[in-house]
């Protein structure tokens, strides 16, 4: 790459320069404040606000960075990139948030620096990863998101829970890790380039392997679907959303899910698109990308529904709901339109809120009673009404029931199968809806119906900056529910120019 296109390249990318300029702040104020680590809470905030306003700056902006004179680059800037890092940045600024309130983070103090530093590692992976359009880039960035991530699931130490998840993390991420790169290899292997633009281009040649083709697009696609916790690729996720602290296992199940579904949104449209027409995407015929991705979603929201009826533990709950919601959400790409788009990014953002809610609400009883066992709930929607009403919402909207957020998210990807004509999937997406009812009321009926094990239940008092942060993220739940046609504008704005 020629210095001058190294040089014109750097204003794009002044999001990741910002996080990582704060990544080695944060590395040197914890040498220096020492006796002072909570003032590293309010520094990363304030990194993650600057770097905010920057990607506000990419809505606006269709580039394609790295790259030389009539080539396509390693990064496609674009609106679609802007609106899932902007998800990323939300979600961090309310984990970061919840850290300031976590009774096993702040058990913890002493690698508070290191904490912060691994979870800026993380975005800035993150980033990349949504932006990337090159193989090797966008190795490089999951390589960066997970070796951080790994870290991060036993980082406190408290448990042995925390080291079994940090292990058992490690070991599925190099196993997928591994059969991802072949893959990669084996793209580069037929066409030479390991650029997704002109990967495209040259898979236009009749004469291109579909057999090779066929198996590590497959091999790729299970180095993403680790990312998103797509069966069959799950298996960590529930053993690593118990076993982490909370504020990590919310921070997995938004931040790194919305860089995984970018990264596979980018993968698929761009590799493979031959054409459009109406909205629909003409893939290359040489992977029924819409059979496969059908298949993983309708086997991912099943198992995942089904699976989270037995569990006591609210985490590991929420890890199978979490596995059911990225089934629903690749339904939404399965439909391979703009408008299945649309319905994902609605989906996404709302699914945002409610699940960084209820990792809250369990964060804030766990940090006073010391479980997160489902029998231990029992009484407190009456002893603690306003985690108890709040939990509520955050649940009914998991559901997918009026008036919610959730229930618009689900509508718009119901709508977008019908229009497809994937009827079938339609139904099979209410079925498992109607299934994830009983576990989410099961928490319910044990809040307000089950009487506490012991005398009477333990009430739970929120501070009052927690109250806002709650607050904060249930209110909107409450009004997307009603008016959510600003943010179905928005989608739309941000899929416009997507695919450069």
């Amino acid at each position: 790459m020629e210095l001058k296109y190294l040089f014109n390249s750097l204003p794009f990318i002044k999001p990741e320069m910002v996080l990582a300029a704060v990544l080695v702040v944060i590395v040197i104020a914890d040498l220096i404040l020492s006796k002072k680590k909570d003032l590293l809470h309010y520094l990363a905030i304030a990194g993650i606000i600057v770097a905010g306003y920057f990607v506000l700056e990419q809505f606006s902006i269709t580039a394609s960075v790295f790259s030389t004179s009539g080539n396509k680059g390693m990064l496609t800037v674009d609106s679609l990139g802007a609106f899932f890092k902007g998800l990323v940045l939300t979600a961090s600024f309310f984990v970061f948030l919840f850290s300031i309130s976590s009774k096993e983070i702040n058990e913890a103090k002493e690698r508070l620096g290191e904490y912060y530093a691994l979870l800026f590692g993380m975005i800035l992976g993150m980033f990349f990863m949504i932006s990337a359009s090159d193989f090797i880039l966008i190795y490089v960035a999951m390589e960066m998101v997970s070796l951080s991530s790994y870290v991060l699931a036993g980082i406190t130490k408290q448990s042995y829970r925390n080291s079994e998840a940090s292990l058992k993390y490690l070991i599925y991420g190099g196993v997928s890790s591994g059969i991802m790169l072949f893959g990669i290899s084996l793209i580069y292997g037929l066409t030479g380039s390991t650029n997704l633009y002109e990967i495209n281009s040259l898979l236009h040649a009749p004469d291109a392997n579909k057999l090779i083709l066929l198996l590590a697009g497959l091999m790729v696609f299970a180095g993403i679907g680790y990312k998103i916790s797509a069966a069959p690729f799950h298996f960590w996720t529930p053993d690593v959303y118990e076993g982490a602290p909370i504020t990590i296992t919310a921070f997995l199940s938004v931040a790194s899910k919305a860089a995984g579904f970018a990264l596979l949104i980018r993968f698929i449209k761009v590799t493979f698109l031959q054409s459009s027409v109406n909205g629909y995407w003409q893939l290359l015929p040489a992977i029924d990308w819409k059979l496969i991705l059908v298949a993983i979603a309708v086997l991912t929201m099943t198992l995942g529904n089904f699976a989270a009826l037995w569990q006591d533990n609210l985490k590991r709950m929420l890890a199978y709901s979490s596995i059911a919601h990225a089934g629903y959400m690749l339904t939404g790409i399965a439909v391979l339109s703009n408008q299945g788009l649309v319905s994902v990014l609605v989906y996404f953002a709302i699914y945002a809120f409610t699940n960084l809610g209820a990792f809250l609400i369990i964060m804030l009883i766990s940090n006073k009673i010391g479980s997160e066992d489902i029998e231990d709930f029992n009484g407190l929607g009456y002893a603690s009404p306003f985690l108890g009403v709040c939990f509520a919402i955050f649940l009914i909207s998991l559901t997918g029931l009026p008036p919610m957020g959730g229930f618009v998210g689900k509508l718009y990807l119901f709508i977008a199968l019908l229009d497809a004509k994937m009827f079938t999937v339609a139904v099979i997406m209410v079925l498992n809806s109607v299934v994830s009812l009983y576990y989410y009321i099961r928490v319910l009926k044990h809040m307000f119906i089950k009487k506490p094990l012991g005398d009477t239940p333990v009430e739970i008092k929120t501070s009052f900056a927690n109250a806002v942060v709650v607050l904060a993220l249930a209110a909107p739940v409450l009004i997307l529910g009603l008016y959510f046609t600003p943010l179905v504008e928005f989608a739309k704005s941000s899929i416009s120019v997507f695919g450069l």
